[in-house]
């Protein structure tokens, strides 16, 4: 697996609340140069559950970093819980897989391709599924799915599609990172993020009030 090159932090009151990494690099899709961020192993204390704060971390470090280039951005994501999963459909507008269309063979073999690359055997193509082994299991309370939440149909497909996702199975997601893909919700977090400058290529510093 490839070793991430940025890491989020999350600061309040001058102390650390969390913390999340990504990797940015280039790969070929359909001939054409593109950008990938991948985000990796997010935790974050449970005083920050219900904040904005890593959502307007993030998107800030994804728009600072990315800048202003020409080449098309995906976020490849992994997920063994849902309500990362579900962060894809509040943020973007098409993301793959989901549970109301069927991936587009280009789509599923760029799909393939990174997860792949990154996770080589780890992966399953048939499925879809990454199999660590030494997973990162999420506590009980976060990786237990109440119950009401299974009338989400978006959480259904992630409980339906990722059966094993308790013992820490990741299901690899992909979406296109454009300001015309990002839902009205996602925007809202697009255009609240604070500004960043990052002088060194490993570490960005978010503050949270």
């Amino acid at each position: 697996m490839k070793a991430k090159n940025y890491i989020i932090l999350l600061k309040k009151e001058g102390i650390v609340k969390g913390f999340s990494t990504l990797l940015f690099y280039r790969a070929k899709y359909q001939g054409e140069q593109v950008k990938i961020v991948y985000s990796g192993d997010t935790v974050t204390d449970p005083s920050m559950w219900s904040s904005p704060a890593l959502a307007q971390a993030w998107t800030s470090a994804i728009q600072a970093i990315h800048g202003d280039a020409t080449e098309k951005l995906y976020w490849l994501l992994i997920s063994s819980g849902y309500r990362t999963y579900r962060f894809l459909s509040v943020f973007t507008k098409e993301f793959f897989p989901r549970y109301d269309q069927t991936i587009p063979p280009h789509i599923a073999a760029f799909m393939q391709q990174l997860a792949i690359a990154q996770f080589q055997e780890c992966y399953d193509p048939e499925t879809g599924i990454i199999r660590f082994p030494n997973p990162q299991i999420l506590s009980p309370e976060l990786r237990l799915v109440p119950p009401e939440k299974l009338k989400d149909p978006h959480v259904a497909f992630f409980v339906t599609k990722n059966p094993h996702h308790d013992q820490g199975d990741e299901l690899v997601c992909l979406a296109e990172m454009t300001e015309s893909n990002v839902t009205k919700a996602g925007m809202r977090i697009w255009k609240t993020g604070k500004p960043l400058e990052i002088p060194f290529p490993i570490e960005t510093l978010i503050h949270s009030s």
